[in-house]
């Protein structure tokens, strides 16, 4: 029997000591506060979304110039399998995790075997397995929906009219190209972002484990996952190639 069919919110807020829970706290905080601060940075400085954003809308744009658009279709499809492929790996991680949850007692054995490793109680064990599961749950659902999203990409690449057809409105079939351009690459950029959302929940997903060694260990290595994140993002050497400088 799972120890938290027994125990109310209260008994388990007294039974997981103080320096854990300032350490969950701090990781949801280092989590949802640099997904603000990137999002807000991108708006006004180079990031790796923004840069490959402009390059998707580029893409699209020169996909109206073609009158056979194969490869620009084999191009959504091969984006698409990344997220395909995360999103199949997630749910055997999940399956995983949730069948663990069944052996805490033995798992917390194997566990207190590590070097620096905290010894916990099946219940705080537990605590740790449901937080792994609710961010690979996250990452799931960011996959599926950016899997979704290069779907509907696909969908605006095929629907485009001929390039000839463009071509006869003069300014205004230019004019045409643009905003279909805008709109496709948007969209197919969502797609990005929302990938980019599932794998940032792999990233915190490393620091949770530091958990199972100490609260500690779990608050340096949340840190440790945002400045990774940041140099990544905003700092990489792609980053200064895909702009050129």
């Amino acid at each position: 029997m799972s120890p938290f069919s027994t125990m109310s919110f209260s008994t388990l807020l007294s039974l997981l000591p103080w320096a854990d829970w300032a350490a969950v706290g701090w990781f949801f905080a280092a989590w949802s506060g640099y997904a603000t601060f990137a999002s807000r940075r991108a708006a006004t400085h180079a990031s790796i979304l923004g840069a490959t954003n402009r390059i998707r809308r580029q893409w699209m744009l020169q996909t109206t110039h073609r009158e056979v658009r194969v490869v620009d279709g084999v191009v959504v499809q091969n984006l698409s399998t990344s997220p395909s492929f995360f999103a199949s790996t997630t749910i055997l991680i999940i399956g995983g995790l949730l069948a663990l949850l069944g052996t805490s007692d033995r798992a917390t054995e194997l566990v207190q075997e590590l070097p620096f490793a905290t010894r916990t109680t099946a219940l705080v064990f537990d605590l740790k397995l449901l937080l792994l599961t609710a961010v690979f749950v996250y990452a799931f659902f960011r996959f599926t929906w950016s899997l979704r999203q290069y779907t509907f990409g696909a969908l605006l690449v095929a629907s485009a009219p001929e390039a000839k057809a463009y071509d006869a409105l003069g300014e205004v079939g230019q004019a045409q190209r643009e905003a279909f351009a805008d709109r496709a690459g948007r969209v197919v950029g969502m797609a990005a972002e929302t990938f980019n959302d599932g794998l940032r929940a792999y990233y915190f997903a490393f620091a949770a484990i530091a958990w199972f060694f100490s609260p500690l260990a779990f608050a340096l290595a949340t840190a440790g996952v945002v400045y990774i994140l940041y140099q990544r993002e905003f700092r990489s050497e792609v980053l200064a190639v895909l702009r050129g400088d």
